[in-house]
């Protein structure tokens, strides 16, 4: 529970949302960087095909766009289950965080300070795709909140705390 400072928590101090901001960043540029190298790779092997040039039959042409873009969806899925366990796999393990969330000295508990599980760490990921599509106000209320909640945070019950 919350001490008469609103912004104590126990023996920790609620994140800021700057910190969070450098975390998530730093976990984008990790996630981004993995990505890239494997969306490279991948699309050295099916991307490039040149034999494109030299279709002119408009079936076969249409039948290679429908199979690239079915090798996107897939990847973008991929993507995004990939992204949910980096996610949910770190905050609910024994690090509670993160690479990005420990390089800041942050790390993401339930309301009363205890670690998160699997489940709850998926709802604060999903979560976090309604906090993105309403213009990324879900992100902007951990600056404005008490608790320094954001909207995944709300729907999850998680607080991020800055350990020192």
């Amino acid at each position: 529970m919350l001490d008469a400072d609103p912004y104590e928590f126990k023996k920790h101090v609620l994140a800021g949302f700057w910190r969070r901001f450098f975390a998530s960043f730093i976990d984008g540029l990790l996630l981004g960087g993995v990505s890239g190298a494997i969306g490279f790779v991948v699309g050295i092997f099916l991307g490039v095909n040149p034999s494109m040039n030299t279709i002119t039959n408009p079936d076969e042409l249409q039948s290679l766009l429908r199979m690239q873009s079915t090798i996107s969806c897939v990847l973008s899925s991929v993507g995004i289950i990939l992204s949910w366990l980096y996610f949910a796999g770190f905050e609910s393990s024994h690090y509670q965080g993160t690479p990005g969330k420990m390089i800041m000295g942050v790390i993401v508990t339930d309301v009363n300070g205890n670690r998160i599980g699997f489940g709850r760490a998926t709802a604060r990921y999903f979560g976090k795709l309604i906090s993105a599509s309403i213009l990324y106000i879900g992100y902007i209320m951990a600056a404005f909140t008490q608790k320094k909640q954001a909207l995944h945070d709300m729907i999850a019950g998680t607080l991020v705390i800055h350990e020192s």
